[in-house]
């Protein structure tokens, strides 16, 4: 499609007072907005509009959902072939997602527009949300890991969405479904589609419905069609954090002050599953309110679990593991604190509990080899439990099939990656005679903002010529030192 048809649609167009700011692409509407950041995260400005589809397709008479959608236009001349980017979770919504990654779109910002969709389920596209008595948003009771309290959760999580939500429309194929719908509103011949974490499933299982409206596929911590989601995650995280914790055994001053990590990761997982722990004061850790609560593993699987994802808060583990393990358990519910408030806001538990139980759950298999790994066999007890209580979608029968064919697909997995790690890539990629997978050393989750891996991307959708890439920028990068106290590391 030629380029300049699709720009003219794109322009400022002049509209009633108070809205002179409003621009055009294809048939959307978009009004000026602003997707807020947090702490240390810029906001993004953008142009947001909304999209009405279907909540059953094969009823599209029945019930609608207002797809939210922002497209951050490109600074120059666009191409006819706009990004999309995919959200991971399952449940975390696109808008809210995208200014915590934005810095790694600069440079394709200066060719291309960049499009955010809130997939069905979260953000403002009638997000299905788990809210408790206080209304907070909750993805579980909290500490307790017990399978019947994982059933009641969701049982009670249903009934609060019934009334405005049949939850087995709410999966990874009717997703698919709606990108089409809004790439068709916005004119584009073809898209490219950038997907991290579950949003490369949406990624490659659009790629596969649509392989001529797709131009170029970004894959960043790759999770195949074949898995099921939750099954590998117990072993994959004792993996992610045996590697880490070697690093700190292989470093001096680490070895020094905080020896055998994994001895001690032992040790504290058996104290926690003492019978008749008593409560624990702590301070919360942004308002400083005291607080009382009693240990337990639900909180040391969340913090070594969400801890993993990140490089930089992977290195703290050993630190408060030691101090757990000398009884002081304040620091470590603090930061469980911390993570789950934030989770708690950012994965809509609802549309996950669709996507998963839609998709994985009948597959769902405790291995009794994970028994006494971090999260152990009852990770996969809670999430069937849950997902006894919850309807299915439909399932495709090609879901499990691999993407194939001659489509442009860049992975990018990081070294360290306690939840996709780098051989799913390498699983993906196998079959793609025009992809090609890319390991960041030392990176754990979602690393396409590191180092040089923002500039790849860009020359990527430039070139859509993976094979074509000049990687060796990448072999800079380097692990981060092995954290000794709260402070990092040795100077």
């Amino acid at each position: 499609m030629p380029r300049r048809p699709f720009l003219a649609l794109a322009l400022a167009l002049p509209l009633a007072a108070g809205h002179a700011e409003a621009r055009r692409l294809g048939s959307l509407e978009f009004t000026p907005c602003t997707l807020p950041g947090s702490g240390a995260v810029a906001a993004v400005e953008a142009q947001c509009s909304t999209l009405s589809v279907p909540e059953d397709r094969a009823a599209p008479e029945g019930r609608t959902i207002e797809l939210a959608i922002a497209w951050v236009p490109a600074s120059t001349e666009a191409e006819p072939d706009p990004v999309f980017f995919l959200a991971g979770g399952p449940g975390q919504g696109a808008r809210a997602s995208y200014p915590s990654v934005a810095p790694a779109f600069a440079d394709v910002l200066r060719s291309r527009h960049v499009i955010l969709v809130d997939q069905r389920g979260t953000g403002g596209s009638n997000p299905l949300a788990c809210r408790d008595a206080e209304g907070r948003n909750r993805f579980g009771p909290e500490e307790d890991l017990r399978p019947e309290a994982a059933r009641a959760f969701a049982e009670a999580c249903l009934a609060s969405l019934s009334a405005r939500a049949d939850v087995r429309h709410y999966t990874t194929t009717d997703a698919v479904a709606d990108l089409e719908a809004v790439r068709q509103a916005l004119g584009a011949e073809r898209i490219n589609l950038y997907g991290g974490s579950y949003g490369t499933r949406v990624a490659q299982q659009y790629a596969k419905t649509h392989p001529k409206q797709t131009r170029t596929v970004v894959l960043d911590s790759v999770v195949p069609n074949r898995l099921v989601l939750g099954n590998e995650h117990a072993k994959n995280l004792q993996a992610a954090l045996a590697a880490q914790f070697a690093r700190c055994e292989a470093d001096a001053a680490c070895a020094g002050r905080l020896p055998e990590p994994m001895a001690t990761l032992a040790r504290v997982q058996a104290d926690l599953a003492r019978p008749g722990r008593t409560p624990v004061a702590f301070r919360h850790p942004t308002t400083g309110e005291r607080r009382e609560a009693v240990p337990a593993p639900g909180h040391l699987a969340l913090l070594l679990r969400m801890y993993s994802y990140s490089p930089l808060t992977a290195t703290l583990l050993p630190v408060l593991l030691a101090q757990a393990d000398a009884g002081d358990y304040a620091p470590l519910l603090a930061q469980a604190t911390l993570l789950e408030e934030s989770l708690g806001e950012q994965i809509m538990h609802g549309m996950q509990l669709s996507v998963s139980c839609s998709e994985d759950g009948d597959g769902l298999a405790a291995d009794p080899a994970d028994a006494g790994t971090v999260l152990g066999t009852g990770f996969i007890e809670f999430m069937r439990a849950q997902c006894e209580a919850w309807p299915r979608g439909q399932r495709p029968d090609d879901f499990r099939a691999p993407l194939t064919g001659g489509l442009p697909v860049l992975a990018i997995s990081g070294e360290f990656d306690p939840v996709t790690p780098p051989r799913y890539g390498e699983e993906v990629i196998a079959g793609l005679p025009n992809g090609r997978h890319l390991v960041l050393k030392g990176q754990g989750h979602t690393p396409i903002g590191v180092g040089c891996m923002p500039k790849l991307f860009a020359q990527f959708l430039e070139t859509a010529d993976a094979r074509g890439l000049d990687a060796r920028c990448l072999e800079r990068l380097a692990p981060l030192p092995p954290g000794t106290g709260l402070h990092g590391w040795e100077p």
